[in-house]
C-alpha cells in the first residue's frame, strides 16, 4: 500500500519535472519509509537534482505520506 500511495504522489510531480525535460522514476520502498528514486533525462545530468530530490520531492512525499523518512537518489 505505502508503495502504490509514492507511487500516485509521484505522478503529482512528474509534470512539473517533465516540463523541464526530466523525470522521475520511482525504484523502491522500503520498511524504514526510505524512497529510492531515479533522476532521469535533464534531471539525471542536472547540478541541482539532489536539491530537487531534497527539497522537492522529499519534502511533497513526507507531507502527504507520514510514513515516508527520506528519499534517496539511485
Amino acid at each position: 500500500m505505502l508503495e502504490e500511495q509514492v507511487k500516485t504522489v509521484l505522478e503529482k510531480v512528474r509534470p512539473s519535472l517533465q516540463a523541464d525535460g526530466g523525470d522521475v522514476e520511482f525504484v523502491s520502498v522500503n520498511e524504514a519509509g526510505v524512497v529510492s528514486v531515479k533522476m532521469t533525462g535533464a534531471c539525471g545530468n542536472c547540478p541541482n537534482a539532489h536539491m530537487t530530490l531534497k527539497m522537492g520531492i522529499e519534502n511533497i512525499l513526507r507531507k502527504e505520506i507520514p510514513q515516508v523518512t527520506s528519499v534517496v537518489g539511485v
